[in-house]
């Protein structure tokens, strides 16, 4: 076999392309190539996980952050491990984003291949074109550096937004390095949990004007609490119903639930497993009305804070630090000292008026791939090698994770995963997610080889 048969590519080195990469690698029989490519400093961290805002935590509990399904306890053990112990209590705690970066970076650096002949290649650099050919795939870089395998797979996660105005707050620069003025006041778009994180990173530098938080409904995330665990069997799910008897389904047993001494919370984590598949089942129909009206409701429940967290944000409402409106954007208009914003509050026809020194874009991750800036996933649409899904939150994939052409054909050699897969799975934006999912290709993927 050539050694482009043997040589995957994976085009991104953030969390997806990490977690993709070690179980490409784990335990290779086949003698199997991993190149990542990832155009920032260091593998592993992507947006989510870099070194920033320690008080920046996970929102999820380090039992569910193991790296690998089939050893849940390797992120606790990896902390135990750690100089100085674990930084909590018990595996049902928080840890900052940074740490878990730190853990994925020590994932990674055994499998790093010495002559580049076997094991994991990083290469650092941007990816801006991708061209299958019958025999292999070959991937361009910024530089003009191509390189041959025989699979890609893009796991390049979330798309940054585009400025809403130039010179406008970036939500994952901190606000000294934004240059934000400590007495201005901070308009966020969004009231979601990358808003809680930059509500945390204005109050660590110092910030002392008004923060204002907006969204359409002005809903904020719950926090998470220790519950008694809920049970649901597959056969009473309502598999391939509308949304709308789906959810009075779902709000029944919560209800029983609670009256039996339960906690919502529960209900919400025990249909968690069942979830990529009730949204695979949902008509098309379903899906946009979820999208739509739901989907707010459904994520302050679902992507919940630490309660460490949630202390903080009380506190800033409660003293007028944090102030959140439910309302729509109408207009921005750029002046000397910032914009001038013009806002509709929610069931109001009249517009009101804000003076910002700064605008923050914190309204999450879903949004049209056509719109993307990232010039991987550019390369394939304009190719045709791949097609926005029907409800355009995402490229269209297979179950198996194969990417559908233009024509409606899935590839035999191009794959994504994570984020971008979000239209087929939807639930894949957290670690206990995505890590199935590239367990579940890599082992594909090894077949192949061994096969080939």
């Amino acid at each position: 076999m050539s050694p482009e048969g043997r040589h995957a590519i994976v085009i991104g080195g953030g969390a997806s392309g990490v977690l993709l990469a070690f179980q490409l690698l784990k335990n290779n029989p086949s003698g199997l190539r991993v190149t990542l490519i990832e155009k920032r400093p260091e593998i592993g961290r992507g947006l989510a996980y870099h070194a920033g805002n320690p008080e920046h935590l996970l929102n999820v509990r380090v039992t569910n952050m193991s790296a690998l399904p089939d050893d849940p306890e390797h992120f606790w053990n990896w902390l135990c491990a750690r100089p100085g112990g674990p930084l909590c209590p018990d595996p049902y705690c928080f840890v900052p984003r940074q740490t878990y970066g730190d853990y994925l970076v020590d994932l990674i650096a055994p499998l790093r291949s010495r002559d580049g002949t076997q094991g994991l290649t990083i290469v650092r650099g941007e990816c801006v074109s991708i061209r299958e050919n019958p025999s292999d795939v070959a991937v361009t870089l910024a530089d003009g550096t191509c390189i041959t395998g025989s699979t890609a797979i893009l796991a390049t996660g979330h798309d940054a937004a585009a400025p809403l105005l130039a010179g406008h707050a970036e939500p994952w620069a901190s606000p000294t390095d934004a240059g934000i003025d400590t007495k201005a006041t901070v308009l966020i778009l969004g009231t979601g949990l990358s808003m809680v994180d930059y509500v945390l990173s204005l109050l660590r530098y110092g910030h002392q004007g008004q923060i204002v938080a907006m969204s359409r409904r002005g809903l904020l995330p719950r926090a998470h609490r220790r519950v008694d665990p809920m049970r649901f069997t597959e056969r009473e799910i309502p598999f391939g119903a509308e949304i709308g008897p789906l959810l009075r389904w779902f709000r029944r047993r919560i209800e029983l639930h609670v009256a039996e001494g339960g906690e919502w919370r529960g209900a919400i984590d025990a249909i968690r497993p069942f979830t990529q598949r009730l949204w695979q089942e949902l008509p098309l129909s379903s899906k946009r009305r979820f999208l739509e009206h739901a989907r707010a409701w459904w994520d302050v429940h679902r992507h919940r804070t630490a309660p460490e967290v949630e202390a903080r944000i009380a506190e800033a409402l409660a003293i007028r630090r944090l102030t959140v409106i439910a309302g729509k954007l109408a207009s921005i208009a750029p002046n000397s000292g910032g914009a001038i914003v013009r806002y509709r509050r929610r069931g109001q026809t009249e517009t009101s008026e804000l003076e910002v020194g700064a605008i923050v874009d914190c309204t999450g991750i879903v949004r049209d791939p056509a719109a993307s800036t990232n010039p991987a996933v550019r390369s394939l649409l304009d190719q045709g090698l791949a097609r926005i899904d029907p409800l355009r939150i995402g490229i269209d994939v297979t179950p198996d994770c194969a990417i559908v052409n233009r024509d409606g054909s899935p590839s035999r050699r191009l794959y994504a995963v994570g984020p971008l897969t979000r239209a087929a799975f939807w639930e894949i934006i957290a670690v206990p997610d995505i890590r199935q999912q590239c367990a579940e290709l890599a082992g594909r993927l090894r077949e192949t080889v061994i096969a080939s």
